[in-house]
């Protein structure tokens, strides 16, 4: 998965789509920095897969690497195709996966 500390984007993404097909939950995640100021985790979902509602962190993004999906409030949603991002809203929201999706959550830790 890395040398030297590089990560192929890329080629985890097509292994984590594969692991989330054979999960129940449908999904599967792998966090590829974590430090005292930030997280960033690739996350992949199956088409229909779910992320319930959950609490936002102080700051972060969600972009989309392969496939669509839609990240939503109570109040508004934003569905997101390959190579979007947006900013993830600093309330309660949920993602789910329109199609066989993956995306990169980049968060702010402090």
């Amino acid at each position: 998965m890395t040398e030297n500390g590089i990560v192929s984007v890329e080629s985890l993404a097509a292994e984590l789509l594969e692991e989330a097909r054979g999960h129940h939950s449908k999904r599967a995640a792998r966090t590829l920095v974590s430090g005292t100021a930030q997280r960033a985790t690739l996350i992949a979902l199956s088409a229909g897969a779910e992320m319930s509602e959950h609490d936002a962190p102080t700051a972060a993004t969600l972009q989309l690497l392969r496939g669509t999906a839609r990240l939503h409030t109570r109040n508004q949603e934003w569905v997101l195709a390959a190579g979007q991002l947006v900013a993830v809203p600093p309330q309660r929201h949920g993602l789910t996966a329109v199609t066989d999706a993956v995306a990169l959550l980049t968060v702010a830790l402090r």
